[in-house]
């Protein structure tokens, strides 16, 4: 039978014809979603049209206004139906009998019934002190009588809340935020409100207001659709429960699955969390648009009255090459080429997260429309970009966000699709498959300092659980992904061993820690053959703690962290013979040995910068090439003060330091004098690199004391004051034991900043220690450094002294 027919039985057989047609309306299987409730709101607008007008007959100045959900025409089988009974005001007693002879028959046949009788001026009066009125009333739709009446109040209401837009949309925000404060996260609960969780059907509602305020407007791009999966699942979770419920409860999901014609409930789950996630990003970015547009209302009348009635220019501050921020967003700069430029969407991300800002949607738009794909492997310079991401903090989690509302996450990580939007039937997870491995990573970023390799930390954190989704132990499926993720984005062998082995093993120690007997010599043992590695313990050790506080309060507490440090502290004995020497110095090459003997014969430091260019993977050069590496070698004779001079000057020029080492040289028979040889990687902050002549200027300067670095940085620190952003770690300062017999080793662990290197060499240098060698590398946001240093007799230092050196250089840096 068509919706048609339906609606023609319904009229001829009065309120029980309604009852029978509409019964046989929502049992019907070949007709749901949106036709069904369409289908389902006209036929109840004939039953009530019928109602109104035999009970209105020679009544005027009364219409029936359908409003809520019933007004935007989105009845589920067990809705509400939300009804305004609207008069002028000149007889009251007939429109009192009138709303008995509508409401009566509603209850009788045991429909829910949200009711009142209000005149216009009541309804806008009632409005303006309740906003929940006011919202309703923005759906309004005429149903029977006085057509007029029902225009005039949907007209007024209309220009009452564009007029009190300012006033209002900060107080819905400010309801939205509390409601979400009480039902939780739609996109990562088991059992789910599906209206007024956040990113439910409240928010999306909550959006159609704003964008009716003509102040702001949501993203449209996929919202009406997730807005009607979202529903499509409440109709199915009405006609399997018959009840009005909107909590998706897990015995439940089976049915509701079937109703839908899913494979089974987590593919349901999955479908509603989808829907959810483009809601609530939606709403970001919609909230965030209103207050910067209420802002800037607030701001307009005093800057024009300071610039004459001039139109403000908005500030743009760089943050990254193609990047800036402007407006309190993250935006590109207006040179920037994302067709050309395949890293920048990383970099946009990095920079982001790093100064604790959104990304402008219109720049994700941009991006995800225009940039290139990575070639493969990727770029030195992409893989540090995505490591600086993952080890910002908190930050990392809206934009990441960003980036995966379209669709660049996966373009990035392919594999991260069977893992997006998983649900985790585990009472111990609180987040889906693919936040819990964004959260750990976020966890992992507060122990960088432990660690040698924070890098190869935060992507195993990334990708721990990656195998998720896949047949069998995700943690077996997970080590043979990991391989083939990092090997595409650039690590060698080596790294890409590491990263599969902490993929495979990130359940050892706390599944051993608290499954095994600790005293049996074999449990130990056996870990340690599948660790290999102290320095595989050691990022294992942070992973596992990272990965646990990361699955929710169930999963970490003092007794397992206390039960997996011993079973540590007993497996790093047992690998304790795996401790490496000090390394033997490399042959130098033909330009160290030119550049070291010129050094000798002309007194003064000599330098040569390299810079490395490829064109774009498939593609012939075409203009100039873009550095993707600068090498910097520098020979210097021999002489204190030399690792802060090179440091200072480098930073001067906003030279970013990637790795670094510096080494006496050994020079050729007859060669008299000591040079000592820096090898650095270094690339631009933005901009182009600076001359070579002119970086060797400033060095003789600096080397002869002429060049007052400390003041050139500190003038610059005060010109540009630092900014809000993420909150990193403290710098570590230790001394790994045992480690040269030789010097003293000194390992520092510190967030990367503009003349960090420079703060670490004067601080030695003040301390009276000679650096005999160092070897410094940059891996995403966190500087790890070690320095082998010596008293001035060139023996190891004595351990007190050790202890004032490293407690000096720790004070530096934290100061």
């Amino acid at each position: 039978m068509s919706s048609t027919d339906v609606r023609k039985e319904a009229e001829d057989s009065g309120p029980s014809g309604y009852a029978a047609a509409r019964l046989r309306l929502l049992t019907e299987g070949a007709q749901s979603g949106p036709p069904r409730r369409s289908a389902l709101s006209e036929l109840t607008d004939d039953w009530l049209t019928g109602l109104f007008t035999a009970g209105a007959e020679g009544l005027r100045g009364v219409s029936l206004v359908a409003v809520g959900g019933y007004g935007r025409g989105e009845l589920s089988p067990r809705s509400d139906l939300d009804l305004l009974l609207l008069h002028d005001g000149s007889d009251s007693g007939a429109v009192a009998a009138l709303a008995d002879r509508i409401w009566y028959p509603v209850w009788d046949l045991g429909l829910a019934l949200d009711h009142s009788v209000r005149t216009p001026a009541e309804a806008r009066k009632t409005a303006g002190e309740d906003l929940k009125v006011q919202l309703g009333l923005l759906d309004a739709r005429h149903l029977a009588g006085d057509l007029g009446l029902t225009a005039g109040l949907r007209t007024a209401v209309l220009a009452d809340w564009r007029n009190q837009a300012p006033k209002r949309l900060p107080e819905l925000q400010e309801l939205c935020a509390e409601r979400a404060e009480r039902q939780g996260e739609l996109q990562y609960l088991l059992e789910p409100d599906l209206k007024e969780a956040r990113g439910g059907l409240r928010d999306a509602t909550a959006l159609r207001a704003v964008a009716a305020s003509w102040l702001a407007d949501a993203p449209r791009e996929g919202l009406d659709d997730a807005r009607r999966r979202l529903l499509d699942v409440r109709d199915a979770l009405h006609l399997t429960t018959g009840r009005a419920t909107d909590r998706l409860a897990l015995q439940e999901q089976d049915q509701v699955a079937a109703e839908l014609g899913l494979l089974d409930a987590d593919t349901l789950l999955r479908q509603v969390y989808e829907a959810a996630r483009v809601v609530s990003y939606a709403s970001d970015v919609t909230w965030r648009e209103v207050g910067r547009v209420l802002r800037s209302r607030a701001v307009r009348p005093r800057l024009r009255a300071m610039l004459g009635g001039g139109k403000p220019v908005a500030e743009r501050s760089p943050l990254a090459e193609g990047v800036v921020e402007m407006d309190g967003e993250v935006v590109l700069a207006r040179a920037a080429r994302p067709e050309r430029d395949p890293v920048l969407p990383l970099r946009a991300a990095a920079a982001a997260a790093q100064a604790g800002l959104p990304l402008s949607l219109h720049a994700v738009r941009r991006m995800a429309a225009h940039a290139r794909p990575l070639p493969t492997p990727w770029p030195a310079e992409a893989r540090e970009q995505l490591v600086t991401l993952l080890g910002s903090g908190a930050p990392t989690i809206d934009v990441w966000e960003a980036l995966e509302a379209e669709g660049l996450i996966t373009r990035l990580l392919p594999d991260w699709e069977r893992v997006r939007c998983r649900p985790q039937r585990n009472a111990v997870h609180i987040w889906t498959v693919d936040r819990h491995l964004i959260e750990t990573a976020v966890r992992a970023s507060e122990f960088t300092r432990r660690v040698h390799r924070p890098d190869l930390l935060l992507v195993a954190a990334l990708l721990h659980d990656i195998g998720k989704g896949w047949p069998g132990d995700h943690s077996v499926a997970g080590e043979i992904i990991a391989k083939d993720v990092a090997a595409r984005i650039g690590f060698d062998r080596e790294d890409v061993a590491v990263l599969a082995a902490l993929v495979r093993h990130h359940l050892l120690l706390v599944d051993t820690a608290t499954r095994r007997d600790l005293e049996d010599p074999e449990t130990v043992r056996s870990v340690a053959e599948a660790v290999g590695t102290p320095s595989t313990l050691e990022l294992l050790h942070a992973l596992t703690e990272a990965d646990a506080l990361a699955t929710g309060p169930a999963a970490w507490s003092s007794w397992r962290g206390s039960l997996v440090a011993d079973l540590v502290k007993r497996v790093a004995a047992v690998l304790a013979g795996d401790d490496l020497d000090e390394p033997e110095a490399a042959a130098p090459t033909a330009e160290q040995e030119r550049l070291a003997i010129e050094a000798v014969a002309t007194g003064s430091p000599v330098l040569s910068l390299r810079a490395q260019t490829e064109p774009p993977t498939g593609e012939e050069p075409s203009g100039d090439p873009e550095p993707l590496g600068v090498e910097l070698l520098i020979a210097v004779p021999d002489q204190p003060g030399v690792l802060p001079a090179v440091a200072g000057v480098l930073a001067m020029h906003r030279l970013t330091v990637r790795t670094a080492e510096l080494r006496a040289l050994d020079l050729p028979d007859g060669v008299d004098g000591s040079v000592l040889l820096l090898n650095w990687r270094v690339a631009a902050e933005y901009g182009s690199l600076p001359q070579a002549a002119r970086l060797r200027a400033d060095l003789v300067r600096a080397l002869d004391g002429s060049l007052d670095i400390a003041g050139r940085l500190a003038e610059r620190d005060a010109a540009y004051p630092r900014r809000r952003g993420v909150v990193a770690p403290p710098p570590r300062v230790t001394v790994a034991p045992a480690a040269s017999r030789l010097a003293t080793v000194i390992e520092v662990r510190a967030q990367d900043a503009p003349g960090l290197l420079f703060r670490i060499g004067r601080a030695l240098e003040d301390a009276s220690v000679r650096v005999r060698s160092a070897h410094v590398s940059t891996l995403g946001a966190n500087a790890v450094d070690a320095f082998y240093v010596t008293g001035p007799e060139g023996a190891p230092l004595p351990g007190d002294e050790v202890a004032s050196v490293t407690r000096k250089l720790e004070e530096t840096l934290r100061g």
